[in-house]
């Protein structure tokens, strides 16, 4: 199993429209094989960074995430909200150890 936190820093004037296209991300990655959670979460005293966190069950499911339509168009659409360049840090899941724990 395999945990990304991808560290996005946003626009204060699009902070809005990167939270809509990440929802409709998320409703997206949830429903694919191979993932366990799917977490978008907002910084509690900046409202313009954000993380992901992404768990998946092998790396190869990980990877095909970054193959599906609607990635894409989320990558496509928030690539010029984003402030900074987005950075992605890869953990490997120590506990829970059982997938369906998740």
């Amino acid at each position: 199993m395999i945990v990304t936190c991808v560290h996005i820093k946003v626009k204060k004037d699009l902070v809005d429209r990167f939270i809509n296209a990440t929802v409709d991300n998320h409703r997206e990655s949830v429903k694919e094989p191979g993932n366990l959670r799917f977490d978008v979460v907002q910084m509690a005293d900046d409202p313009c960074q954000f993380m992901l966190y992404e768990a998946y069950q092998s790396e190869q499911a990980s990877a095909e995430h970054k193959l599906t339509p609607h990635y894409s168009i989320w990558r496509d659409t928030v690539a010029d909200y984003m402030a900074e360049p987005r950075k992605g840090i890869k953990y490997k899941i120590i506990e829970p150890d059982d997938p369906s724990k998740w």
